[in-house]
């Protein structure tokens, strides 16, 4: 792990990205391209600790701490390259558990001594984050002078700066009953593949695990209707040929105006895998959207912690 650094760096929400590319190449920029980044963030005693896999580029454990406040900031960090980032995320998972995925599109420029980030972010929308590299004993009166010149190029007002990091913001949003996007787009384009020429009712289910990686299925039915099987069990059976064990969150669609809800049988299959206090997202092809707990849908439920 390398010793620690130091940014002085501040974030805020970009309503036009588009511009603010042009304006960063105006003054003097240098694009380094796309990246496409997933950062899973650990649940950690101090400060912040995320395993950050990068296409292109490979995998690195950042741990840094920085206080949350909606203007520049001082970051402290440590960086460590990741040879092979499955078993190190399953571990510390396993430890520790997740707190957080952030997947995110990012647009990398430099200037100066400044990284500058557009990124867009899923599930939260488009930010610009600018990020100036301190020198090993530097006073940072330099990188603060970097930072005020760039807000001022890039029109950078108070209004659009933006406290704590990412994987706060998606967890506040989880915590109010909002849906993972991703996870809807996965169940709406599932339930697009259905196999129902009988229902008539095609059903897309998308399961979320610890790790953030999000496994999709639709119903199958057949002309001997009891061998059917429905889309929640579909979709159970993909994560559990990928190796998980874990359910964090479900979405469920359905080709209605109602939202759709698992059948007991399925709220049953769930209760194998996923806490009871987990979220469960009901929705319908026509916009209808209700969120529920496992235990909500399944109340005074039987589960495998009832065996011997």
């Amino acid at each position: 792990m390398t010793e620690p650094s130091r940014n002085v760096e501040l974030k805020a929400h970009d309503p036009d990205p588009g511009r603010t590319l042009q304006r960063a190449l105006a003054a003097g920029a240098q694009d380094h391209g796309l990246l496409r980044q997933r950062d899973t963030y650990f649940a950690v005693a101090r400060g912040r600790l995320k395993l950050r896999e990068e296409q292109p580029g490979g995998a690195t454990l950042i741990a840094y701490e920085r206080p949350d406040e909606g203007a520049e900031r001082v970051s402290s960090y440590r960086l460590a390259p990741v040879a092979d980032p499955e078993p190190l995320c399953d571990a510390l998972a396993a430890a520790g558990g997740v707190a957080a995925v952030v997947v995110k599109r990012r647009h990398l420029l430099l200037w100066e001594t400044v990284r500058i980030h557009l990124d867009d972010v899923r599930g939260l929308g488009s930010f610009v984050e600018l990020e100036a590299v301190a020198e090993p004993g530097s006073d940072l009166s330099r990188e603060r002078a970097q930072l005020a010149h760039l807000r001022a190029v890039l029109d950078i007002g108070d209004a659009a700066l933006r406290e704590g990091s990412y994987s706060d913001a998606l967890m506040a949003s989880a915590a109010v009953g909002e849906a993972d996007p991703e996870l809807v787009a996965l169940a709406r384009a599932a339930a697009g593949r259905a196999y129902a020429p009988y229902s008539g009712f095609p059903v897309g289910a998308a399961l979320r695990t610890v790790d953030g990686r999000r496994y999709a299925g639709a119903n199958v039915e057949n002309a001997a209707y009891p061998q059917g099987q429905c889309a929640e069990t579909s979709a159970i059976g993909a994560l559990i040929a990928a190796g998980h064990r874990r359910i964090t969150e479900a979405a469920v669609i359905g080709d209605g105006e109602a939202a759709c809800v698992p059948c007991g049988g399925c709220r049953q299959r769930l209760r194998e895998l996923m806490p009871l206090d987990a979220t469960v997202h009901l929705l319908a092809a026509g916009g209808a959207h209700e969120t529920a707990t496992l235990g909500e849908l399944l109340p005074h439920s039987f589960g495998p912690e009832y065996l011997p």
